[in-house]
């Protein structure tokens, strides 16, 4: 895995479908039921690792009900049911919860959201990061121009976006919202703080929402990541600090990942269920769903996971919200035939896989209607660690390099993207991840030109208006004489860029 960052941080920053409700007949009278639980059956083991499941129900009157008693019967509690999807968060020690609840009727599938127990720990440091320093700070502040924040010279991913341009045109809509559903958003931020949006924001850690204040900030010591993608999308332009993509509209944090770091399918899922019910127009993704860095639908709790996402994302895009997400940092193609994964599970110990990409899942990147966002460095080239592959990758953004793979133009120093860290910081970091929100922030422009236009036509928008960047072949990102990547396809959509690189301009005048 060729990254610049820490063992395990994948789409992080570096180591068009219709509501779900109606196709699949679930006609709920209320948004969702909360836990349920049940007296166990003695017959029903309980002596083993207390683990976490999705059940996805069939669609169908009355399947829900009948679901809700198996689990019961079956030893697993109940502890969020998404009624409006059909996917219901179980907790169960029956080491054969899973094989028994599969039998059920109504059930679609059913599996364990990870293979160790339920558990909090574990360090988060993502060492791609570097703050940024005093002296960087007073020298950008100098070179700043009448109408640029105090450190938007070292932003080189704005002018490469032509953001700067569009800022003169249009900062956004303070109507739209964009969803960070990451590590946490520390909304206390002077360049957050304007724009955020409270009322869209939650924790789904567990599973299941939690409206108290703060709820959606990180805790000591976890991850500064969705702060940092956060100022990316939307920091303000209030002469403080940096300026985000679209400093003019909302932006919210939806929190999905463990003290630990895992990104767990029950978080995920409450995510997006959130993001659809409170007015989200975009939700950005920059990570995958732990523990399987890929789901293979052949596996029965893999195929569960799948279809327990995937219901989620579309029922967000049938109320209205564009998903975004990045691509990944292994520098794999994934359009090949068959690539090795070394990685999964990652919460315990990992198994070598050979798999078909095309059949075994990152998600949600990889699921359909979702925007898969590839990442440039400060040349304008593909960063050395971005996955690709043709038909893949839907578009690209600047995610940053390694400064001395690609260098940005001065005033800029760092080849890295900088943005806001929880506390009031700033800091630079590299990944897909950091790709993502600037794409996220076209989106949330165009939907801020175009109010009333549903998620297929802004999306046909943003491929539209993305630069067309023809294929980088030979692809040599150090220099050492040897191809690290071969680029297939056409200018206009290639497995490097996809449709090309995104264009804010265009998304405040077209």
């Amino acid at each position: 895995m060729a990254h610049l960052g820490s063992r395990r941080r994948r789409a992080l920053a570096l180591p068009a479908g219709l509501a779900l409700t109606a196709s699949l007949g679930f006609l709920p009278t209320g948004t969702a039921s909360a836990a349920v639980t049940s007296d166990v059956p003695a017959a029903v083991s309980t002596d083993g690792p207390k683990l976490s499941y999705v059940v996805n129900v069939k669609g169908g009157h009355g399947n829900a009900k009948a679901v809700k008693k198996a689990i019961a019967a079956a030893g697993g509690t109940i502890v969020y049911a998404y009624d409006q999807i059909g996917v219901i968060v179980v907790h169960s020690q029956n080491p054969a919860f899973g094989q028994t609840i599969r039998q059920a009727r109504g059930v679609e599938s059913a599996g364990a959201t990870r293979t160790a127990p339920i558990s909090t720990a574990g360090d988060m440091a993502i060492d791609s990061e570097r703050p940024l320093s005093a002296e960087e700070a007073k020298a950008a502040a100098a070179d700043a121009v009448a109408g640029q924040d105090p450190l938007e010279p070292l932003q080189w991913d704005l002018p490469a976006i032509k953001a700067d341009k569009a800022h003169q045109k249009s900062l956004g809509s303070k109507k739209v919202t964009v969803g960070v559903i990451d590590t946490g958003v520390d909304d206390t931020h002077p360049d957050l703080a304007p724009n955020f949006d409270r009322a869209a924001s939650v924790s789904c850690v567990g599973g299941a929402p939690n409206t108290a204040d703060g709820a959606w900030r990180p805790g000591p010591g976890e991850s500064d990541h969705g702060t940092h993608v956060a100022g990316t999308v939307a920091a303000a332009k209030n002469g403080t600090g940096i300026t985000g993509v679209a400093p003019g509209v909302k932006v919210s944090g939806i929190k999905v990942s463990q003290p630990d770091g895992f990104f767990y399918t029950e978080a995920v899922v409450c995510g997006f269920v959130w993001a659809a019910e409170h007015g989200v127009d975009v939700t950005n993704n920059s990570y995958y769903t732990d523990p399987w860095l890929y789901n293979c639908k052949k596996d029965p709790d893999q195929k569960a996971l799948v279809e327990a996402v995937a219901r989620a994302t579309r029922y967000a895009e049938g109320k209205g919200t564009v998903n975004v997400a990045a691509a990944g940092n292994t520098a794999r193609d994934l359009a090949a035939d068959e690539i090795t994964d070394t990685s999964s599970p990652n919460d315990s110990t990992p198994v070598e896989r050979k798999i078909n990409p095309r059949e075994c899942l990152d998600i949600p990147g990889f699921l359909p209607g979702v925007v898969t966002v590839s990442a440039l460095g400060a040349k304008d080239l593909k960063s050395s660690y971005s996955n690709y592959g043709l038909g893949v990758v839907d578009i690209s953004a600047p995610g940053g390099d390694s400064t001395r793979y690609q260098t940005p133009d001065a005033p800029a120093v760092d080849g890295r993207i900088l943005s806001t860290l929880p506390g009031g910081g700033y800091g630079y970091k590299a990944g897909t991840s950091m790709a993502s929100p600037h794409v996220a922030g076209v989106v949330a422009l165009i939907k801020s030109t175009h109010p009333y236009a549903p998620p297929a036509l802004v999306k046909g928008l943003l491929y539209a208006q993305a630069d067309d960047r023809p294929c980088t072949n030979p692809y040599d990102f150090n220099g050492d004489g040897t191809v690290d990547a071969v680029c297939e396809g056409t200018k206009r959509d290639n497995g490097f860029y996809g449709t090309g690189v995104a264009d804010a301009l265009d998304a405040v005048r077209w």
